[in-house]
This record gives C-alpha cells, structure tokens and sequence, in this order.
C-alpha cells in the first residue's frame, strides 16, 4: 500500500468493522431523510403566485473513475423541480426568475456520490431561445475508498457554481427541445468525513468543469427527457491527495418524465 495513503488512517485504525452496520437501518433512515427532504423542497419552492412548475424524475446509469482505480457503474435516480416565480416581460425587457434544485440518488453509495444541488436565476427568452445564468449551491457526499484493503474517507464537497444555460425549442408548437448547460468549478468547500478519527488535510484544487446536454418533447401536461452529463475533478498530486483518490470523472446518461403544472 501507498506509504501517504496509510498515513491517514490513525493508529492503523480502519473502518471495515463500521462500515457494514451502516447499510441497514442507517440506509433506511437516509431514504426516508431524502424524501422528506424531495417533499419539503417542493412545499418551499412552489408558492401560490408561482407562475410555472417543472417536476420531473429520471433513472440510468452512472459511471465514477476515482484515481488510478477501475471505473464503476451503477444505477442511478435523478429527481428534479423548477419553478418559474416570475415571468419575463417583453416590453419591459424583464427576465423571468426562476429557482429550482436537484437530487441524485444512487443505487450503491459505497461507489458513487449523492448529489444535493439549489439553484436560482433570470432566464432570458429571446424568440425560440432561452439564455438563462443560475447560482447554484451543489453539495457532492463522496464515497469512502477501499484501496489495499484499508478504507479512505473522502471529504464532502460543498460547490457555488455558476452555469451558462442554453434552451432551443422547436418543432410543431415548440414542444420538441434541446438544451445544453455547463460551467467552470471552483475550488470546493471542504467538510471532512465523520468516519475519520481526526480532520485531515484538504486537497488541493487544480480545475474540473461539467457539461450536461438534454433533449425532449413536451406534451402540455407532461414531457418526456434524455440527458448526458459528464463531470472533471482534479487536485494537485501532493500527499494531501493521496494515490489520486480525489480525482475524479463521472459520466451519466438518464432518461425519465416529468410533468408541467
């Protein structure tokens, strides 16, 4: 084993004989801790003067490479909501303002991260088009890594990222569309894992970025949706990133419905 690797694991302490014991009831509480949460997010953000309501739920696969270790697949749900909360005026000029968020649930969260993401923004329609800018507060739960059997617990990453959204509708009432998003990441904010005895270093961040491209079609009521994203993570190779186990890559395509109130 990777001498920096071993050094981060106190008094040899290891998390295996932990580790199991969480998957039950702590699993279940989780779930049950996630919904709750899906349930206040939509009671929160859709306000009786909200103009428009996205709702959609997709399920695929992802696919997270960490360092020099194998890639990994696994399924995945993605649940998300955007709510217009005011329209845009044409004569004025005005944005719409729209807020929404995000939840990703993975089906084995020993491999790959839960993801928790708000967002907020104007949107800018301009004839078929829709140029929107969203603040976004995006927190990523890493997963622990077992590399020569010894466990690794990552930090958890709390992000602000700015994405450049692109919305193209067209076809027959322009209910077919396309879309595209992406931005820079910055350097994380960094909560250490509670599985570690004692706080550890952070890494040092040297770039990453994401890139997420959608299409669909709408059925007035209710739309149907295809998405591909891909996501760059890159610290500096130094001990406080040992064997790489930060870096990391992921690749996700879903497909799911959604529904317009």
């Amino acid at each position: 084993m990777n001498n920096r690797l071993g050094a981060w694991l106190p008094g040899g302490f290891t998390f295996a004989q932990h580790l199991p014991n969480e998957g039950g009831i702590a699993g279940m509480k989780l779930c049950k801790m996630h919904l709750v949460a899906v349930c206040w997010f939509f009671l929160m953000v859709v306000p009786a003067y909200a103009q428009r309501v996205n709702f959609g739920v997709d399920v695929g696969e992802t696919s997270d490479k960490f360092g020099g270790l194998a890639a990994v697949t696994g399924l995945e749900l993605d649940i998300d909501g955007q709510v217009t909360i005011l329209k845009n005026n044409e004569k004025t000029g005005r944005p719409a303002i729209v807020a929404g968020g995000e939840i990703r649930l993975p089906s084995d969260t020993s491999n790959h991260a839960r993801e928790y993401a708000l967002f907020g923004g104007p949107a800018f329609p301009y004839h078929n088009f829709v140029f929107s800018l969203h603040a976004q507060i995006h927190q990523l739960d890493l997963p622990v890594a077992y590399v020569d059997n010894q466990y690794f617990a990552r930090d958890r990453f709390r992000l602000l990222e700015l994405p450049v959204v692109i919305r193209y509708n067209f076809a027959s009432g322009k209910r077919a569309f396309v879309e595209a998003q992406g931005a820079p990441e910055f350097t994380p904010h960094f909560h250490n894992s509670p599985l570690n005895l004692a706080p550890l270093p952070n890494p040092n961040f040297d770039h990453g970025y994401f890139i997420r491209g959608s299409a669909g079609y709408n059925f007035k009521w209710w739309y149907v949706k295809a998405t591909y994203e891909t996501r760059y993570f890159r610290f500096l190779a130094n001990p406080n990133n040992p064997n790489g186990l930060y870096n990391w890559r992921t690749n996700l395509a879903t497909g799911g419905v959604g529904f317009v109130f």
